[in-house]
């Protein structure tokens, strides 16, 4: 395809028709120059290609397709390669139903519980958001197909979600809400970017000149083209100045004659339109697929779900109940077990080629029985007839297998839970089986962290999250040993909701939806206030046991613009063999009154396997970005020099190895000394204390004796850290004057 060719033959109309869908899923044509049509679909863990009628939520049917366990649970399995491994499967069934661009996957950060959208997202950290996301995008385009990284930007609530303004400074922007974005268009080139219904800092972010071009383009080199959420473009001409070349779906010609009308007014400049359409046709020549439609392997597909479901469950608590044995008497109870909820409602939703419940996946192990102890569909309140079956069930088992959860209900794309309880009817039924029988494993189906008041009761527990269509036999190959459980949670569940950092502000008053808790979001709220949480951020176990040993570092410091080689020992220590997952923290030795930031944030984690008695050596390389913040005086990532902790954990809280090292910055950030800057900030710079110094002996009040805590000079002393130039003339210096003082400052410091 000759592009440019292409668009000099074009009309007006025509390049503008490129610029917007034709129906729900299908670009436009041009015909007359052999400018194809494409179709995308929604399903960032499956297809949802609907035939039909169509529509963005759902509710209509869609062809089979597999559904994969959506990103509330494979972002658990810390796997790169698995997420890789999935995407490829997810690319092979586009090709086969002529879908050239999957929309997905959903990057946004996990800011409260309770976001209704939060199951189709990985993770409440950036750096493990960007890992799975690029590693999804990278397995799906190696197929020929592209990607949608979605939702850009800020878009961490379904409450008023097309007209919500989310207000985040700048900083945190950078640090939290952007790099997950930023890794995956750097290092996996997503063929589109979604924008999303909601404003940023006033702007919509699909007419945001500052998201779609300035960072997106011009600080990311993203080479693809932002398409709009479904309904998001507020102003066409406008958007397509701020770089938003497909508006989807259909507006039946409204918004491109409002396109044309700019251009033959003058309002926008056919040039900003030709790079539009150039963008939109490079598009259709990356999207081509690799060959002819071939049909993909069914059952291979649905091995590769259960196998991502069983690597990714996390199994939160274990008193010796699992795994179970195939000759106890086992009972399991909640409808669950027999229909399990297995992924989120709205837009991702996948009709699956086929579904396999933790009873007929328990069938493949033992004989169990069955008793159906609430209904999915009308579980707010207990049933008596049902919890009495339940209890007498569990006094008639060795051991019980309860299942509670969601029910779809209670989550969904287009709303936010207004809680995080279970339905009062399966808080109940815990609390009359554990009476029942003490041998008590739950199983949880849900898509984000509920609180548990009932979990001292429980024996064991495990997270099963949204399972997808294989997800019961996974259920069941973790219940009964056959998988080791090697999951870790992705979020931190508190123990209640208002231990949440974002707990006064999540949903705003009106449209206004203030990030008031700024960089502290999850775990780096909770640990740097040393806050009991549930169950931490990494948390999970296993049925064999992991020690970490021989902690190394390939420098005791470094400067800014060198890498950093951390290396530890793992020994699986149990009887069993296993996959551990070892996090890497880094965090300041202490904290520095110049930056408030977290006690420790993620930089690195790998999944190692390990036979009964074997030890490996996992490395990670580290460079400037694990220990840097965003300053934003100089609209860039800088490192404060000083000691940091390098920490080795199983959890951000279970801390096994730490040590330091110093890292000094390359990088000077301008300073202008005058007469109000405090003297602590003058103490920290070359020739400062001495300066200081020269100060005080001048001052009769701050030379009164010893300067032990407690006495006359201590007290001077530290008062004088806080005062500057101005103030010693307030203080009558006798011949003294502001611009006497600033000359000085000038001539010592400013030159």
């Amino acid at each position: 395809m000759n592009i440019q060719n292409i668009i000099s033959q074009m009309t007006l109309e025509e390049k503008a028709s490129l610029c917007s869908g034709l129906g729900f899923w299908e670009t436009k044509a041009v015909e007359r120059l052999g400018v194809p049509s494409i179709m995308m679909t929604d399903g960032p863990h499956g297809l949802r290609k609907q035939s039909g009628d169509t529509d963005h939520l759902g509710i209509a049917q869609s062809v089979p397709s597999t559904c994969f366990p959506p990103a509330v649970l494979s972002a658990c399995s810390f796997d790169r390669e698995l997420l890789r491994e999935m995407g490829e499967a997810l690319g092979d069934e586009c090709v086969a139903e002529d879908v050239r661009i999957l929309l997905g996957p959903g990057t946004n950060i996990k800011r409260s519980p309770l976001c209704g959208r939060n199951f189709e997202y990985f993770s409440e950290d950036p750096y493990l958001s960007g890992e799975m996301t690029t590693a999804h995008i990278k397995g799906v385009q190696s197929k020929g197909i592209g990607t949608s990284l979605k939702h850009y930007a800020a878009n961490n609530q379904e409450t008023r979600r097309f007209s919500s303004d989310s207000r985040v400074d700048e900083r945190t922007l950078h640090e939290i809400f952007f790099p997950a974005f930023k890794k995956a268009v750097q290092e996996a080139q997503p063929a589109t970017v979604m924008c999303s219904y909601n404003r940023l800092n006033g702007e919509y972010a699909s007419e945001n000149h500052l998201l779609l071009t300035e960072i997106l383009r011009g600080q990311w080199g993203f080479e693809g083209i932002v398409v709009s959420d479904w309904g998001a473009v507020n102003d066409r001409v406008k958007a397509l100045a701020a770089g938003l070349e497909l508006e989807m779906p259909s507006t039946s010609d409204y918004n491109d004659n409002k396109i044309i009308a700019a251009v033959k007014s003058g309002q926008l400049e056919e040039a900003v339109l030709d790079l539009a359409v150039e963008r939109l046709l490079n598009l259709l020549e990356r999207v081509k697929g690799n060959g002819e439609r071939t049909a993909f392997d069914k059952d291979k597909h649905n091995v590769l779900a259960r196998k991502i479901a069983a690597e990714s469950m996390v199994l939160l608590k274990n008193d010796g109940l699992l795994p179970l044995k195939k000759d106890a008497k086992i009972a399991f109870i909640g409808e669950f077990a027999e229909k399990p909820r297995y992924q989120g409602a709205g837009s991702s939703q996948v009709n699956p080629i086929t579904m396999i419940s933790a009873l007929d996946g328990a069938a493949e192990y033992a004989k169990v029985t069955y008793c159906k102890g609430y209904s999915i569909h009308d579980c707010e309140e207990a049933n008596p007839a049902l919890e009495a079956e339940a209890v007498a069930a569990a006094k008639a088992a060795d051991i019980c297998v309860l299942f509670a959860g969601l029910p779809p209900a209670y989550e969904s794309e287009g709303f936010d839970r207004e809680h995080m309880r279970l339905p009062g009817g399966h808080v109940r039924l815990i609390e009359a089986v554990a009476a029942a029988n003490p041998k008590l494993v739950v199983i949880l189906y849900n898509g984000a962290p509920v609180e548990m008041p009932w979990a001292g009761k429980a024996g064991a527990i495990l997270e099963a999250y949204l399972g997808g269509q294989a997800g019961g036999g996974a259920v069941a190959d973790i219940l009964f040993g056959a998988s080791n459980p090697c999951g870790k949670l992705a979020e931190s569940f508190p123990k209640k909701l208002s231990d949440n950092p974002s707990y006064l502000f999540f949903g705003g008053e009106g449209d206004a939806a203030e990030y008031r808790e700024g960089i502290f979001v999850g775990y780096r709220y909770y640990d740097t206030k040393e806050m009991d949480v549930l169950f931490p951020f990494g948390h999970g176990l296993s049925y064999t046991a992991f020690t970490y040993s021989k902690m190394t570092l390939s420098a005791p410091a470094i400067d800014d613009t060198e890498m950093l080689t951390v290396t530890v020992d793992v020994t699986n220590t149990g009887k069993t063999a296993g996959k551990e997952i070892v996090q890497l923290y880094i965090g300041p030795m202490q904290q520095d009154e110049r930056l408030i930031r977290a006690q420790k944030e993620l930089r690195g984690f790998e999944k190692v396997f390990l036979q009964p008695g074997e030890t490996k050596t996992v490395s990670f390389v580290l460079d400037k970005s694990a220990f840097s913040y965003y300053n934003t005086k100089i609209k860039d990532f800088h490192v404060l020099s000083g000691a940091y902790r390098v920490i080795a954990a199983r959890s951000s809280r279970d801390i096994a190895l730490e040590t330091e090292v110093n890292v000094s910055s390359t990088v000077q950030i301008p300073f202008f000394v005058d007469v109000n800057t405090p003297f602590r900030d003058i103490l920290r710079l070359p020739g400062g204390p001495e300066f200081v110094k020269g100060l005080a002996a001048q001052a009769p009040m701050f030379a009164q004796g010893e300067n032990e805590p407690g006495s006359l000079g201590f007290m001077f002393e530290k008062m004088m850290q806080d005062m500057n130039m101005r103030s010693l003339l307030m203080m009558g210096k006798p011949g003294a004057t502001l611009e006497g003082f600033q000359a000085m400052l000038d001539a010592q410091f400013n030159q």
